[in-house]
């Protein structure tokens, strides 16, 4: 048997509700897709829960469920993967925090957790606040795409057992952190500090002061979440026999797939937001098949008009989408594609939810069922019926001919 190439498309978030706005359909119901409706007729599908029934899946631990590391066994906070995704050095003993720019007024009230979606001058911000030393604890900080960043303590005696001080809302104050554990409060100190002191070098910065005279808002300041420490896996050479990649513009992704040994694809034109050049990351998907055994391709874009709960934004998104699929139409031929979501984030919510995700699979020798349309409810009669995230990867690996024999 040929050992066949496998390629996973995850369209962040693109999962949904049915909207009034869109006559009761939901955003994938409601676009022209033709090229999606293809993996549709031509393969197998059904839908997935990416961690279980009604759990709602975080990017980061469903993405580890997709590629067959269970999270509720290796996951420690998302704040390493955003940290590895950029390429800062995260060492053992290191504590590291997904973080945002955010706005506060004088009162140190949030006015905007994404400081007006800030594209220019994160990186003089950034300087701005990296290599700081608060007892001892050495202070790493990186930005990352539009509003994000990391966040990196480097010291003896550090723990991630800390509380967010990001609120997670507008209108109320940010939080302090809080050790959930006594060996945490070295950390927890640290961090209230190390934010304090970020404030006021911030909130005076030249590139705010800019911002505001032309009235935008500033990012005068740093809240944390997702703390975590580096986890313990076996690389996927080793757990699967496979040499991987991804492409993608989410730091986020690039991390937890360098954590679990794979390479990251850099293309121009990937932002990781409404804005990323799809056809240019397709192109690079195929390309990369030429050169490793398994492509992650990750799709963002659905995923921010589902938080941001624009109906249309979304269907647009997903017409885009579809158009840049069209590419693998007569490439790919001895590949095992996968279409599939990380998350649903329904428009009505504006937050991910725990719905099943649509899913088919497309290749040479993949079993083709009734199913003609790719959607969350026609996927639901296909010959997949339900799974879960952990049972994607041994899927593709056995349709690629990839799997190792149980038994005699």
């Amino acid at each position: 048997m040929d050992k066949l190439k496998i390629l996973m498309i995850i369209c962040d978030g693109i999962g949904d509700r049915p909207t009034a706005e869109l006559k009761n359909r939901t955003p994938l119901q409601y676009a022209k897709r033709d090229n999606l409706d293809r993996f549709a007729r031509e393969g197998i599908c059904g839908i997935m829960d990416p961690i279980g029934v009604g759990i709602r899946p975080g990017s980061d631990t469903a993405h580890l469920s997709l590629l067959g590391y269970d999270p509720n066994e290796v996951y420690t906070g998302r704040g390493p993967f955003e940290a590895a995704g950029l390429n800062v050095d995260v060492r053992p003993g290191d504590v590291a925090f997904r973080c945002n720019f955010i706005t506060v007024d004088e009162k140190l009230k949030v006015v905007d957790r994404r400081a007006g979606r800030i594209k220019s001058g994160t990186h003089e911000l950034a300087k701005s606040i990296d290599g700081m030393e608060i007892d001892g604890v050495k202070i790493l900080f990186k930005e990352g795409v539009e509003h994000r960043g990391v966040l990196v303590f480097r010291g003896k005696a550090l723990s991630p057992y800390v509380t967010d001080t990001d609120p997670h809302a507008e209108g109320v104050m940010i939080k302090k952190a809080k050790a959930l554990a006594e060996a945490a409060n070295i950390t927890a100190s640290v961090l209230n500090e190390f934010i304090a002191r970020s404030y006021k070098i911030l909130n005076d910065h030249e590139v705010n002061i800019k911002r505001m005279k032309v009235g935008k808002k500033p990012a005068n300041m740093i809240v944390t979440r997702g703390a975590g420490i580096v986890p313990h896996t076996k690389n996927i050479k080793e757990r699967y026999g496979l040499r991987g990649t991804c492409v993608t513009g989410i730091p986020l992704i690039k991390g937890i797939c360098r954590t679990v040994g794979m390479d990251a694809v850099e293309v121009d034109g990937a932002t990781g937001g409404v804005d990323t050049d799809m056809t240019a990351k397709v192109k690079a998907a195929v390309r990369a098949l030429k050169t490793y055994d398994f492509v992650l391709l990750n799709i963002k874009a659905p995923d921010i008009y589902g938080h941001d709960g624009d109906a249309f934004g979304k269907v647009k998104c997903i017409e885009k989408i579809d158009k840049a699929l069209g590419i693998l139409k007569d490439e790919c031929k001895e590949t095992i594609i996968a279409l599939t979501a990380d998350h649903s984030t329904p428009v009505i919510v504006g937050d991910h939810s725990g719905d099943p995700v649509p899913i088919a699979i497309i290749g040479k020798g993949v079993r083709i069922d009734d199913v003609k349309n790719f959607d969350e409810i026609s996927v639901a009669k296909g010959g997949l019926g339900r799974i879960k995230g952990l049972d994607l990867m041994p899927l593709l690996l056995d349709l690629a001919n990839r799997s190792k024999k149980f038994g005699a």
